[in-house]
C-alpha cells in the first residue's frame, strides 16, 4: 500500500515538473523575437513599391504561411482603421525561390486583402526584404513622406497575440508629431525565406 503511494507521488510530481517545462518552453517561444531588421535610413531607390512624395508609407513583410502573422495582419487592420487615409500602406508576401505559382495564396493573403487602404505585392525570392533589410515575417517599416525611416519593427507584443502594442502605438505617435527621432521595436514571426510556417 505504501509503495502504491510512492509511486503514485512521483507520478504526480512527474506530470506536474513535465507541465511547468512545457509550459516554460511555450512561454519563452511565443517571447522570442525573430531575427531584428536593418532597414535602411532612407526608402530604397531600387524598391519596386509605390511611394508618393509628400506621404508616409508602410510596408509589413509577411511569410504568406507564418501561422504568427495572423495577428500581424490584425494590429495592421486596427492601425489603418485608426488612421484612415494618413499613409500609403503595402503589405508584402515573400515567396522564396522555386516555389509553385500560387504558394502565397493563403488565407493570410485573403486576409490583407481584406483590409482597406491596402496594396498586395508578391516579392519573388524575397528581392523587396532584403531591399528593407528583413528577415521575420511581420516585419514593418514606415517611412515619412520625404521617405526617411520612421519606424522599424513589429506591431504584435508577442508572436500571435494581438493587442494594444509598443509597435503600433509608436507608428500612431510618430506620424502625429512628424518628425520625432525613428524608433524600433521587436518583431515576433517566423523566417521570411523559410518554405513552411514556423520555418
Amino acid at each position: 500500500m505504501r509503495h502504491g503511494r510512492l509511486v503514485g507521488a512521483v507520478a504526480g510530481i512527474s506530470w506536474l515538473v513535465a507541465v511547468a517545462a512545457g509550459l516554460a518552453v511555450l512561454w519563452s517561444y511565443e517571447n522570442a523575437p525573430g531575427i531584428p531588421a536593418t532597414p535602411p535610413d532612407h526608402w530604397p531607390a531600387a524598391s519596386s513599391l509605390r511611394r508618393l512624395p509628400g506621404v508616409a508609407t508602410l510596408v509589413m513583410l509577411v511569410h504568406p504561411r507564418c501561422p504568427c502573422s495572423r495577428a500581424s495582419l490584425e494590429e495592421l487592420d486596427r492601425l489603418m482603421a485608426h488612421i484612415p487615409g494618413v499613409l500609403l500602406a503595402h503589405v508584402v508576401f515573400v515567396k522564396p525561390a522555386g516555389l509553385p505559382e500560387d504558394w502565397e495564396q493563403t488565407d493570410l493573403w485573403r486576409r490583407a486583402a481584406a483590409i482597406p487602404g491596402i496594396s498586395l505585392t508578391r516579392d519573388d525570392g524575397g528581392a523587396e526584404a532584403r531591399l528593407f533589410g528583413a528577415a521575420t515575417s511581420g516585419q514593418t517599416v514606415v517611412y515619412d513622406g520625404d521617405g526617411r525611416l520612421l519606424f522599424g519593427g513589429g506591431i504584435t507584443a508577442a508572436r500571435g497575440h494581438e493587442g494594444d502594442n509598443a509597435g503600433r502605438s509608436a507608428i500612431v505617435s510618430l506620424l502625429a508629431s512628424r518628425g520625432a527621432a525613428p524608433t524600433s521595436t521587436p518583431v515576433f514571426g517566423c523566417s521570411l525565406l523559410g518554405t513552411q510556417g514556423g520555418v
